[in-house]
Protein backbone atom coordinates (compact mmCIF):
# COMPACT_ATOMS: atom_id res chain seq x y z
CA UNK A 1 0.00 0.00 0.00
CA UNK A 2 1.47 3.70 -0.82
CA UNK A 3 0.17 6.58 0.63
CA UNK A 4 0.40 10.10 -0.09
CA UNK A 5 1.89 13.13 1.70
CA UNK A 6 -0.68 16.18 2.33
CA UNK A 7 -2.02 17.86 -0.07
CA UNK A 8 -1.12 14.56 -2.51
CA UNK A 9 -3.07 12.48 -4.62
CA UNK A 10 -2.73 8.36 -5.64
CA UNK A 11 -1.72 9.38 -9.01
CA UNK A 12 1.80 11.23 -8.03
CA UNK A 13 2.79 7.45 -7.56
CA UNK A 14 2.79 7.01 -11.29
CA UNK A 15 3.92 10.37 -12.36
CA UNK A 16 6.78 9.79 -9.81
CA UNK A 17 7.66 6.23 -10.95
CA UNK A 18 6.97 4.31 -8.12
CA UNK A 19 4.01 2.18 -9.79
CA UNK A 20 6.69 1.34 -12.72
CA UNK A 21 9.08 0.03 -10.35
CA UNK A 22 7.16 -1.65 -8.06
CA UNK A 23 4.28 -3.65 -10.10
CA UNK A 24 6.17 -6.20 -11.57
CA UNK A 25 6.69 -7.44 -7.89
CA UNK A 26 4.30 -6.51 -5.87
CA UNK A 27 0.14 -5.97 -6.51
CA UNK A 28 0.00 -1.87 -5.35
CA UNK A 29 -2.59 -0.64 -3.85
CA UNK A 30 -3.31 3.14 -3.90
CA UNK A 31 -5.75 5.57 -2.28
CA UNK A 32 -6.05 9.21 -2.01
CA UNK A 33 -6.29 9.89 1.92
CA UNK A 34 -9.57 11.55 3.19
CA UNK A 35 -9.28 15.25 2.48
CA UNK A 36 -7.29 14.62 -0.69
CA UNK A 37 -7.64 13.44 -4.50
CA UNK A 38 -11.13 12.19 -5.37
CA UNK A 39 -11.45 10.61 -1.85
CA UNK A 40 -14.33 12.86 0.72
CA UNK A 41 -13.96 15.85 1.78
CA UNK A 42 -15.07 17.28 5.05
CA UNK A 43 -14.57 20.47 6.15
CA UNK A 44 -15.05 19.58 10.15
CA UNK A 45 -11.83 18.91 11.89
CA UNK A 46 -13.24 15.76 14.07
CA UNK A 47 -13.52 14.03 10.70
CA UNK A 48 -9.57 14.03 11.18
CA UNK A 49 -9.01 12.16 14.14
CA UNK A 50 -6.41 9.21 13.26
CA UNK A 51 -8.92 6.92 13.87
CA UNK A 52 -11.20 7.38 11.20
CA UNK A 53 -7.88 7.78 9.15
CA UNK A 54 -6.68 4.23 10.11
CA UNK A 55 -10.06 2.84 9.41
CA UNK A 56 -10.41 4.23 6.07
CA UNK A 57 -7.09 2.48 4.79
CA UNK A 58 -8.14 -0.66 6.93
CA UNK A 59 -11.48 -0.37 5.22
CA UNK A 60 -9.51 -0.70 1.43
CA UNK A 61 -7.53 -3.45 2.55
CA UNK A 62 -10.68 -5.26 3.73
CA UNK A 63 -12.75 -4.42 0.41
CA UNK A 64 -9.92 -6.11 -0.85
CA UNK A 65 -9.77 -9.47 1.04
CA UNK A 66 -5.84 -8.50 2.42
CA UNK A 67 -5.17 -9.20 5.65
CA UNK A 68 -1.90 -7.93 5.78
CA UNK A 69 0.51 -5.81 3.49
CA UNK A 70 3.79 -3.71 3.08
CA UNK A 71 3.06 0.51 3.31
CA UNK A 72 5.17 2.89 2.05
CA UNK A 73 3.84 6.34 3.29
CA UNK A 74 5.71 9.93 2.29
CA UNK A 75 5.68 12.77 4.66
CA UNK A 76 1.42 12.45 6.27
CA UNK A 77 1.53 9.21 4.79
CA UNK A 78 4.60 8.32 6.58
CA UNK A 79 2.91 9.78 9.89
CA UNK A 80 -0.07 7.36 9.00
CA UNK A 81 2.40 4.29 9.35
CA UNK A 82 2.63 5.63 12.82
CA UNK A 83 -0.70 5.91 13.42
CA UNK A 84 -1.53 2.25 11.74
CA UNK A 85 1.21 1.11 13.84
CA UNK A 86 -0.88 2.37 16.83
CA UNK A 87 -3.81 1.18 16.13
CA UNK A 88 -3.65 -2.12 13.59
CA UNK A 89 0.06 -3.09 13.43
CA UNK A 90 -0.82 -6.73 12.70
CA UNK A 91 -1.81 -6.13 9.45
CA UNK A 92 1.44 -4.99 8.10
CA UNK A 93 4.47 -6.67 7.28
CA UNK A 94 6.58 -3.82 7.41
CA UNK A 95 6.61 -0.31 6.81
CA UNK A 96 8.68 2.35 4.58
CA UNK A 97 8.49 5.52 5.91
CA UNK A 98 9.57 9.11 4.06
CA UNK A 99 10.67 11.99 5.10
CA UNK A 100 9.02 11.20 8.84
CA UNK A 101 9.16 10.98 12.68
CA UNK A 102 6.58 9.82 15.14
CA UNK A 103 7.52 13.43 17.06
CA UNK A 104 4.92 16.45 17.70
CA UNK A 105 4.66 18.75 15.06
CA UNK A 106 5.85 22.45 15.72
CA UNK A 107 2.84 24.72 16.25
CA UNK A 108 4.93 27.39 14.19
CA UNK A 109 4.75 24.56 11.17
CA UNK A 110 0.63 24.40 11.78
CA UNK A 111 0.26 27.98 11.23
CA UNK A 112 2.82 28.16 8.03
CA UNK A 113 -0.04 25.84 6.81
CA UNK A 114 -3.01 27.95 7.73
CA UNK A 115 -1.16 30.69 5.84
CA UNK A 116 -0.43 29.25 2.97
CA UNK A 117 -3.82 27.49 2.44
CA UNK A 118 -5.43 30.82 2.88
CA UNK A 119 -3.23 32.19 -0.24
CA UNK A 120 -4.49 29.47 -1.99
CA UNK A 121 -2.79 26.63 -4.24
CA UNK A 122 -1.67 28.85 -7.00
CA UNK A 123 0.15 30.92 -4.54
CA UNK A 124 1.17 27.92 -3.11
CA UNK A 125 2.84 26.28 -6.04
CA UNK A 126 4.59 29.20 -6.86
CA UNK A 127 5.76 29.20 -3.33
CA UNK A 128 7.06 25.67 -3.35
CA UNK A 129 9.18 26.21 -6.67
CA UNK A 130 10.47 29.60 -6.17
CA UNK A 131 12.07 28.11 -2.47
CA UNK A 132 12.91 24.68 -4.08
CA UNK A 133 13.39 25.39 -7.59
CA UNK A 134 11.28 21.99 -8.23
CA UNK A 135 9.40 22.94 -11.76
CA UNK A 136 5.82 21.09 -11.24
CA UNK A 137 4.79 18.94 -13.48
CA UNK A 138 1.38 19.85 -15.73
CA UNK A 139 0.04 17.20 -13.81
CA UNK A 140 1.50 17.96 -10.49
CA UNK A 141 0.51 21.26 -11.12
CA UNK A 142 -3.10 20.46 -11.93
CA UNK A 143 -3.57 17.92 -9.04
CA UNK A 144 -2.25 20.36 -6.05
CA UNK A 145 -4.36 23.11 -8.15
CA UNK A 146 -7.86 20.49 -7.30
CA UNK A 147 -7.57 20.48 -3.76
CA UNK A 148 -10.41 21.58 -1.32
CA UNK A 149 -8.60 24.27 0.61
CA UNK A 150 -11.48 24.25 3.06
CA UNK A 151 -10.70 21.00 3.54
CA UNK A 152 -7.21 20.85 3.91
CA UNK A 153 -7.65 23.46 6.48
CA UNK A 154 -9.77 21.43 8.53
CA UNK A 155 -7.10 18.75 8.39
CA UNK A 156 -4.17 21.51 9.87
CA UNK A 157 -6.71 22.14 12.64
CA UNK A 158 -7.22 18.70 13.85
CA UNK A 159 -5.25 17.93 16.94
CA UNK A 160 -4.39 14.35 16.84
CA UNK A 161 -2.55 14.29 13.66
CA UNK A 162 0.16 16.74 14.47
CA UNK A 163 0.34 15.05 18.29
CA UNK A 164 3.17 13.08 19.33
CA UNK A 165 2.75 9.43 18.01
CA UNK A 166 5.84 7.89 19.81
CA UNK A 167 3.20 5.39 21.75
CA UNK A 168 2.94 3.32 18.33
CA UNK A 169 6.89 2.62 18.45
CA UNK A 170 7.23 0.10 20.90
CA UNK A 171 4.82 -1.99 18.10
CA UNK A 172 6.81 -1.65 15.27
CA UNK A 173 9.45 -4.52 15.77
CA UNK A 174 8.14 -5.41 11.89
CA UNK A 175 10.92 -4.35 9.40
CA UNK A 176 11.03 -0.40 8.86
CA UNK A 177 12.84 1.23 6.46
CA UNK A 178 13.35 5.15 7.11
CA UNK A 179 14.27 7.37 4.32
CA UNK A 180 15.04 11.65 4.32
CA UNK A 181 17.05 14.16 3.45
CA UNK A 182 19.31 15.62 5.44
CA UNK A 183 18.40 18.95 5.32
CA UNK A 184 14.56 17.95 5.65
CA UNK A 185 13.39 19.73 9.23
CA UNK A 186 12.37 16.06 9.85
CA UNK A 187 15.34 14.58 9.61
CA UNK A 188 16.47 14.96 13.69
CA UNK A 189 13.02 13.02 14.08
CA UNK A 190 13.31 10.00 11.63
CA UNK A 191 17.24 9.67 12.65
CA UNK A 192 15.82 8.64 15.97
CA UNK A 193 14.19 5.88 15.01
CA UNK A 194 16.41 3.34 14.07
CA UNK A 195 17.69 3.09 17.35
CA UNK A 196 14.53 2.68 18.68
CA UNK A 197 13.21 0.03 17.39
CA UNK A 198 14.52 -3.38 16.92
CA UNK A 199 14.38 -3.89 13.16
CA UNK A 200 14.73 -0.70 11.00
CA UNK A 201 17.17 1.20 9.09
CA UNK A 202 17.90 4.38 7.89
CA UNK A 203 18.57 5.79 4.42
CA UNK A 204 19.70 9.32 4.31
CA UNK A 205 20.27 11.84 1.14
CA UNK A 206 22.56 15.01 2.10
CA UNK A 207 21.75 18.09 1.07
CA UNK A 208 18.35 17.09 0.48
CA UNK A 209 15.08 18.86 1.78
CA UNK A 210 11.67 17.21 1.90
CA UNK A 211 9.83 18.25 -1.39
CA UNK A 212 13.26 17.10 -3.12
CA UNK A 213 13.35 13.45 -1.79
CA UNK A 214 9.54 13.56 -1.86
CA UNK A 215 9.13 14.64 -5.59
CA UNK A 216 12.28 15.63 -7.62
CA UNK A 217 14.47 12.75 -6.60
CA UNK A 218 12.59 9.57 -6.47
CA UNK A 219 15.42 7.88 -8.29
CA UNK A 220 17.70 8.02 -5.79
CA UNK A 221 14.85 7.02 -3.31
CA UNK A 222 13.36 3.83 -5.45
CA UNK A 223 16.54 1.49 -5.27
CA UNK A 224 16.55 1.24 -1.59
CA UNK A 225 12.94 0.89 -1.35
CA UNK A 226 13.33 -2.45 -3.76
CA UNK A 227 16.36 -3.64 -2.02
CA UNK A 228 14.51 -3.25 1.46
CA UNK A 229 11.22 -4.88 -0.13
CA UNK A 230 13.52 -7.46 -1.31
CA UNK A 231 15.20 -8.58 1.90
CA UNK A 232 12.11 -8.67 3.88
CA UNK A 233 10.24 -10.31 1.11
CA UNK A 234 12.91 -13.23 1.95
CA UNK A 235 12.91 -13.52 5.18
Amino acid sequence: MLLHGFLGYLEEWHELGYVDSLKKDFKLILMDMRGHGGSDKPHDPEAYKLKLLVADVIAVMDALNISKTHFLGYSLGGRMAFALAKYAPERFHSFIIGGQGPYARPRARVRWWLQHLKKGMGAHIETLEKETGIKMTPQMRAGLLANDTEALTAFVLASEWRASLEDALPNMTMPCLFYVGEADECYAGARKCPNLLPNAELVSFPGLGHLEVGVSQSHLVLPHITKFLEKVDRT
